[in-house]
């Protein structure tokens, strides 16, 4: 007999009852009609938000540990960790330099400030100190030094992910010089604590849509939605150059691995729409880097690219530099020669890699430009105090997929990408599994004793499951149910 069609109530409420994209989605909505109805309670429901990316960052940097320091051991080779770290820094380079001239031509071409003529002595330079909270942005010898941990400890409790990626890799690479007879149990440990912390990110994945709901009131609440009448054209122009780039680096990511960034998109949607609702990518790195190694990406390039590239890999944020920079230019009627234009992309350069965890410092990184050229007064800057908060969806999203899209450059680049399982990942024919919920099996992938390639190999020649389905290849990602195990097992790159 045929199976009956549930009614479409019934369908609609499984969807929300099992569908994370569905709950943010209806979460984003009403925390819009919450915060225009009833904008007096925009602090009310603002620890919701801040609550979640509490919790998340709590995990971050034991995750970003356990992942390195697994790929390490299981790659059993240093020298190719340093291949990626190297390929990643040149990746990042060229993808922020682009970011940077693309916003600057848009803004010479549209000209978002053009006509304002704002008087800057009138401006509440102030309020910019207030935002930034007096700090500075470090110096290059600065952010160099601050990325070497003074203590174990304290990097894991500042939340440093570059200390905490330095620590990995000291820690990764002492395992393979003392190899697994001396140290047999540090490794397994190490991988079940993985397992312990991504069990720990599916609990407070469940508390996204309350996250999603408590920011958007927030926001709504506390700036208006007038801000987007007075600065449309700045707003819009943002966004368009950032679509712009996205477009541009979906055909880098085509070319260089034949899979589509739009197919990515969607495959974390549920992802993308929880970054933008709560203003901040460091809400889904842990979920970013499971669906980024469930879909072909090797573990050690996962645990490498990706948090690197929050520090140094600022796509969007590169954008919102370049072009508010001229902006404030326009707005005070200064016109910048070419010459001036050129110092503003290469102070960019280095002030935007020191952005990262420092309040404020889109304005900092401003105001340091503004200070470089000697053109612009430094209190202009407060002109984009109305609209930061706004521009922040565009810097999440635009930093986030350009972070994620250098993990499967990187990997290919490298050889550390299943291509063929990545493909069939995106197209959704293979499912994406919780880790949490599906802990892996495969003794012989985790094996300190060889290389990820090699226990990969093993592991698909040897074992069957139980209902006689062959077990699939490891390449980093965690095993695969029984209804995934029933795909061909992907080739091992």
């Amino acid at each position: 007999m045929p199976q009956p069609v549930p009614s479409q109530p019934r369908r609609v409420a499984r969807m929300l009852r099992t569908s994370l994209f569905a709950q943010v989605g209806v979460a984003l909505v009403l925390g819009i009609v919450v915060g225009r109805l009833w904008p007096d309670t925009a602090s009310t429901f603002q620890p919701l938000g801040d609550g979640f990316i509490r919790l998340i960052k709590t995990v971050i940097s034991p995750l970003v540990f356990c992942v390195v320091v697994v790929g390490i051991a299981k790659a059993g080779n240093l020298r190719a960790f340093g291949r990626i770290g190297l390929k990643a820094l040149i990746w990042f380079e060229v993808a922020s330099t682009a970011a940077l001239l693309i916003g600057l031509i848009a803004a010479n071409v549209v000209g978002p400030g053009s006509g304002m003529n704002v008087d800057p002595s009138k401006l509440d330079a102030s309020a910019v100190d207030a935002k930034t909270a007096g700090g500075d942005l470090p110096t290059t010898g600065e952010f160099i030094l601050n990325a070497l941990p003074q203590s174990a400890i304290g990097a894991f409790a500042e939340n440093s992910l570059l200390q905490v990626l330095v620590l990995a890799c000291l820690v990764g690479a002492a395992l393979l010089h003392l190899g697994h007879t001396k140290v047999p149990k540090i490794l397994p440990a190490v991988e079940q604590a993985q397992e312990v912390i991504f069990a720990i990110v599916g609990f407070v994945m469940k508390l996204a849509p309350l996250a999603v709901f408590g920011a958007m009131v927030h926001l709504v609440g506390e700036y208006g939605l007038g801000v987007m009448k007075t600065y449309a054209k700045l707003i819009v122009l943002c966004y368009a150059v950032a679509l712009v780039f996205l477009v541009l680096l979906g055909v880098a990511l085509k070319l260089m691995t034949g899979l589509s960034l739009w197919k990515f998109v969607r495959y974390t949607r549920a992802e993308m729409l929880l970054a933008l609702g709560t203003a901040s990518s460091e809400s889904v790195m842990p979920r970013m880097m499971q669906k980024l190694r469930q879909a072909g990406a090797r573990d050690d390039a996962v645990g490498l690219v990706l948090p690197t590239g929050y520090s140094f890999n600022l796509d969007g944020a590169s954008i919102y530099l370049s072009i508010g920079t001229l902006f404030i230019a326009q707005a005070v009627g200064v016109d910048l020669s070419l010459s001036q234009q050129i110092t503003v992309i290469l102070v960019l350069m280095l002030t935007s890699k020191g952005m990262a965890g420092i309040p404020g410092s889109a304005f900092l990184a401003l105001s340091a430009t503004a200070s470089s050229l000697g053109a612009i007064p430094a209190g202009a800057v407060a002109l984009l105090l109305g609209v930061d908060r706004i521009m922040d969806s565009m810097r999440v999203v635009t930093n986030l997929l350009g972070n994620c899209v250098a993990v499967f450059a990187v990997s290919k680049w490298e050889g550390a990408l299943d291509t063929d399982r990545a493909k069939k990942m995106l197209d959704g024919e293979i499912k994406f599994v919780e880790e949490d919920d599906e802990p892996a099996t495969d003794a012989t992938a985790s094996s300190p004793t060889r290389p990820l390639s090699e226990a990969a190999e093993t592991s698909a020649a040897s074992t069957t499951s139980t209902d006689g389905a062959e077990a699939p290849a490891r390449t980093g990602a965690p095993a695969l149910s029984k209804t995934e195990a029933r795909e061909p097992a992907p080739e091992v790159s």
